[in-house]
């Protein structure tokens, strides 16, 4: 009996590591992925954009169809009119054995999400790099048959390395993972996913350290946590209205029979309002840089407010209409940026008509926060990816997890679903 349970143990013992190993080995090749397509997607963006506003500012109306038009053809011709449906695939896959992710899903979201971005559409490449390593983490689980009961944390040992690469947030890649894709912990999981956590925060030390902004936040006081508390409500309240839009726009435009007309009815209409509003283009990060910047050293009045508030307003529509009208991509570019732009409106009126003394930097992270973490409903992975994206982020977690946590209780007690768990609706 006692050698039965030994040999049961080494058994379990080999099998973990045989999870290590191939956790290990997806991580590292959804590193190579996400490092590839976020750097690619960044210099071409940034390559485009400058070319056509020195060029001719009204190419901006009609980018955003060459884009969204090529992925129309890519889809039908070389992706066989396969179409994709980004994270409710992959819950699909979890919920039944033996479905899988294809691989085309790999090239399809990564060439897919570069078009998209780099040709203006107002999105960002996070749930295409999402989709395409959970697709690795499942093609591993098919191929090197590590166990056949560790199907879910393969797949989310592919999405933690690609999260980790995009933020430089291991511990927002991991709870991503938690949160939104397996919704449980046990200890398989914990096991795959500490070791593509570890192997994707090394690579992100050697190699892909920098920050996502250079906008250093300030000590907090205690004192702005009822403005942090009402930017909180403000933040669920458009991450409802940013969830409502996308899941309209979905459904309109799959209602339009004629494929030019969808295509180009969204594509033109969001080149319109990137043509009016310029820093709506692609992912918007850069343009949320050029806002933080002024916002420490413009002058403020209504000519600065005005933008701003159009900017938190029709980013979700832009991004809704690119994802309608066939574009790839999903909602944490958008979530971040608005939510950003949010705070940052905040504390300036605050500031301005208030006579309050609100550090603008750190608003812009609460409201990003606040707003990513109602819109996937995933407050911890929120926390972590919006402290990761500044220097010394971390000194503002305590507002930060109020932020969070306001947020996405406020936005799941009024409207239960968001755009990963509402079933009637597939991301493009």
């Amino acid at each position: 009996m006692q050698g039965t349970t030994t040999h049961r143990k080494k058994i379990v013992r080999y099998s973990y590591l045989k999870l290590i190993g191939s956790s290990v080995f997806v991580s590292l090749i959804c590193c190579l992925l996400a490092y590839s397509l976020k750097h690619i997607t960044g210099y071409f963006l940034e390559r485009i954009a400058e070319g056509i506003g020195n060029l001719d500012p009204r190419l901006f109306i009609i980018l955003p169809s060459i884009g969204i038009t090529t992925i129309y053809f890519l889809r039908k011709y070389a992706f066989q009119n396969r179409k994709n449906k980004g994270i409710k695939e992959i819950y699909t896959t979890l919920e039944t054995r033996k479905d899988h992710l294809p691989f085309f899903k790999i090239p399809s979201h990564y060439v897919n999400g570069f078009l998209t971005v780099i040709f203006g559409g107002s999105t960002g490449i996070e749930v295409s790099t999402v989709v395409a390593t959970a697709t690795v983490g499942n093609q591993a689980y098919k191929r090197l048959h590590p166990a056949w009961a560790y199907k879910t944390e393969l797949i989310c040992a592919g999405v933690i390395a690609g999260v980790t690469l995009l933020f430089g947030s291991a511990l927002g890649g991991l709870l991503f993972a938690f949160e939104v894709i397996s919704r449980k912990y046990n200890k398989t999981l914990m096991i795959s996913g500490i070791s593509s956590m570890l192997v994707a925060a090394l690579f992100v030390y050697y190699l892909d350290a920098a920050p996502l902004f250079n906008f250093t936040p300030k000590q907090w006081q205690w004192q702005a946590v009822p403005y942090i508390v009402i930017l909180a409500l403000i933040g669920g309240l458009l991450a409802l209205y940013f969830t409502k839009i996308v899941i309209y726009a979905k459904s309109f435009f799959a209602g339009i029979k004629n494929n030019f007309i969808r295509v180009n009815l969204g594509a033109i209409t969001v080149g319109l309002l990137i043509f009016v509003l310029p820093l709506l283009y692609g992912d918007s990060y850069h343009g949320l840089g050029k806002i933080l910047e002024s916002s420490l050293h413009g002058s403020v009045n209504w000519l600065y407010f005005l933008p701003l508030l159009l900017l938190v307003l029709l980013k979700p529509l832009a991004a809704a209409l690119t994802l309608g009208a066939g574009g790839d991509g999903g909602v944490f570019a958008p979530s971040i940026v608005t939510g950003a732009l949010l705070g940052i409106f905040f504390a300036q009126s605050c500031n301005h008509y208030l006579g309050t003394q609100l550090i603008v930097i750190n608003f812009a992270l609460f409201g990003a926060a606040s707003m990513l973490s109602a819109a996937i409903h995933a407050p911890f992975t929120a926390i972590f990816i919006v402290a990761s994206i500044v220097p010394s982020g971390y000194i503002l977690f305590a507002p930060l997890l109020l932020s969070s946590l306001v947020a996405k209780l406020l936005a799941k007690k009024i409207y239960p679903y968001n755009v990963y768990t509402y079933k009637e609706v597939a991301h493009s």
